[in-house]
């Protein structure tokens, strides 16, 4: 009953309160870690082997550390008061969730563009996207925030929730320690995980790591979109035809669910530091990327979301009266 509460509280505090500004975050702590250690073994380490086995200490060290501090402190606020340590699990396992900062995100670039500030919009869009956004027009821009939305509903919202139910059924583990641990390694992903210097050794085995903890809640979204549009079948088969030329394992699936589910196309050319990458269509072309896209992606997510939460409670309450 109490990973039930635990669950439904955390799930609550980011719908209502989301990531406040200023407010202290595990990310940023992480975000601390790789950093300073990144530094380190790129000073030290000069060639490939000596990279790539920083990278796997690197990795381990986040990873491992992340859940291992985070029991720590639970536990030391069960001494403390057990209502206490619920409470410090309820804030940490909702730092875990992204779904109110994706729809924050999204929201504070598609304001300026619907009132026609197309410049302003662009300048917003480059604090979360990768590619080039100074030439990008109005549909562009929607394609990129649709593409960021959808491509993060796995891994910053179904993918740690996922890990959080894992962890609500492993004795000893809890919710909180494997929901972070997963948070760990897309953090580092984010961070180190490109094949680009100076990170192509050194993020190898963050990037590969990551690739595999997100590859089983990657298919279940998909599968659970295919479920809530009606028409299983239909998506499944576009993903298969779409997703699979995509060089990611887990964002061509996911990105390629939604557009399957919306009836329109993801994909094509970005610019990356001036230099074109070309990603495969993902989806068919039936209706053009709008607002209401991108809304209805939001809504799809939060379904998927707050399905998974209930067939987790379901089960929770079901052995509790065993």
């Amino acid at each position: 009953m109490t990973s039930a509460v635990i669950l439904i509280i955390a799930a609550a505090l980011d719908y209502l309160i989301g990531d406040p500004w200023g407010w202290p975050h595990p990310v940023q702590v992480m975000g601390w870690v790789i950093s300073r250690l990144t530094k380190l073994s790129l000073k030290y380490c000069h060639n490939s082997l000596t990279q790539r086995i920083a990278g796997i200490l690197l990795g381990i060290i986040l990873i491992i550390g992340s859940g291992v501090i985070s029991a720590l402190i639970i536990e030391s606020a069960k001494w403390l008061h057990p209502l206490f340590a619920i409470a410090v699990q309820c804030i940490l396992l909702a730092s875990c969730f992204a779904l109110r900062s994706l729809r924050a995100a999204a929201v504070t670039v598609l304001k300026p563009l619907t009132l026609g500030k197309v410049e302003e919009a662009r300048d917003i869009l480059s604090n979360y996207v990768g590619r080039d956004t100074q030439n990008l027009s109005k549909p562009e821009i929607l394609r990129a925030v649709l593409e960021t939305v959808t491509e993060n509903a796995t891994d910053g919202v179904m993918a740690p929730l996922f890990y959080a139910i894992v962890g609500v059924f492993i004795p000893f583990v809890g919710a909180v320690p494997l929901a972070l641990a997963y948070k760990a390694s897309s953090t580092l992903d984010s961070m180190v995980g490109y094949r680009e210097a100076p990170y192509t050794y050194l993020g190898w085995f963050s990037a590969r790591l990551e690739d595999y903890l997100t590859w089983l809640p990657c298919r279940l979204t998909v599968i659970t979109l295919a479920l809530l549009s009606a028409k299983p079948l239909y998506i499944w088969r576009i993903c298969c035809r779409d997703a699979v030329g995509d060089p990611s394992p887990n964002s061509g699936w996911s990105e390629c669910a939604y557009a399957a589910t919306l009836g329109v196309q993801m994909g094509g050319t970005n610019w990356y530091g001036g230099v074109p990458k070309h990603k495969p269509l993902l989806g068919d072309d039936i209706y053009p990327i709008t607002l209401v896209s991108i809304q209805s992606a939001l809504q799809l997510t939060r379904y998927c979301f707050l399905l998974w939460l209930g067939v987790a409670i379901a089960i929770l309450l079901i052995l509790a009266n065993r």
